[in-house]
């Protein structure tokens, strides 16, 4: 396959998860600005939504004050911030565009009719009105792109780089959302809490849950009350958990061996490698050594890969 298509296919299914990731975000926010909290509390959790995806600065620089109609307005409507939802699906669709001819109509038709309803919305005013539905309506079609690919596309290699990109994407920010979510709750969250606190607690860590589609995932597979420990385990370790660290880099890694060049060996390596410290990764020593920092290497390394895929299969060769 030649490299720009690659480049173009990858870089699609990038755009695609990004725009689901940050609806997920800015939907577990916007259902926790509704519970009861000071506008202290508040305005911490809409700048750890801009810290997830480093874009603090910027927003700072165009608008000042963190206040949620702002942070909202930057990341759904404003075309100058490369990561909000209008700009994620406008690239979406400019990356279809330009491999057209590699989808199947139902894909492009997928992509295309996105990025015209999401325009029609945005003009509309229906985001304004209904936030919380419009979150919804753009996780919804990012998991009909999904679908549609999966569902028509012939296995090829076409199909593994958007595989690749896809999964690439949700580790990043899965692993970005545990860290600034974690982050948020000062002190140590293994103490013993008041029952306020606990209260709180438990619509944090359920809004958190549900941020991944994972409430429901959780009370299955622990039959418990929430605890911190076992929510970072769910979001880390667990392969059977589909937005985990876990369950993304099996992805990768499986992607990586389908589209596998003489020049890729180490990239294949470094990602399995991770997925093996995944793999046999224990959430007590993950906890014990620090979870910021292990996070913070986790998406260094995920960078690392990213770079490495580029060099590997998406830079057209200049010999």
């Amino acid at each position: 396959m030649l490299s720009r298509t690659a480049d173009h296919l990858f870089w699609m299914s990038r755009y695609t998860e990004r725009a689901e990731n940050t609806a997920r975000m800015l939907d577990v926010n916007y259902q926790t600005a509704l519970l009861p909290q000071s506008d202290a509390v508040a305005q911490v959790g809409w700048q750890g939504l801009l810290s997830i995806s480093e874009l603090l600065p910027t927003y700072e620089a165009l608008h000042g004050e963190v206040n949620a109609r702002d942070v909202m307005a930057f990341m759904v409507t404003d075309e100058s911030n490369p990561s909000s939802i209008v700009s994620c699906l406008s690239a979406a669709r400019e990356n279809a565009r330009a491999v057209r001819g590699t989808l199947t109509t139902e894909v492009w038709e997928t992509q295309n009719q996105t990025w015209l309803e999401v325009k029609r919305m945005i003009k509309s005013g229906e985001f304004e009105r209904d936030p919380a539905q419009f979150f919804e309506w753009v996780k919804f079609r990012s998991h009909l792109s999904r679908g549609v690919t999966v569902g028509t596309m012939l296995m090829d290699e076409a199909l593994h780089f958007m595989r690749l990109g896809t999964f690439l994407e949700r580790a990043d920010n899965t692993a970005r959302l545990v860290d600034v979510k974690f982050h948020a709750v000062k002190g140590d969250f293994l103490g013993n809490a008041r029952e306020k606190d606990q209260e709180y607690d438990f619509y944090h860590w359920s809004a958190i849950l549900r941020s991944v589609s994972g409430f429901e995932v959780y009370r299955k597979v622990y039959r418990d009350v929430i605890k911190p420990e076992r929510v970072a385990e769910l979001l880390i370790l667990r392969p059977d958990m589909p937005r985990s660290l876990h369950a993304s880099l099996n992805e990768v890694v499986n992607n990586l061996a389908l589209v596998a060049n003489e020049q890729s060996g180490e990239t294949h390596r470094r990602a399995g490698k991770l997925c093996a410290e995944l793999k046999y990764g224990r959430i007590d020593e993950i906890l014990a050594t620090g979870l910021h920092a292990y996070l913070t290497q986790f998406l260094d390394r995920v960078n690392d890969l990213g770079i490495h895929i580029s060099r590997d299969f998406l830079i057209p060769s200049t010999t």
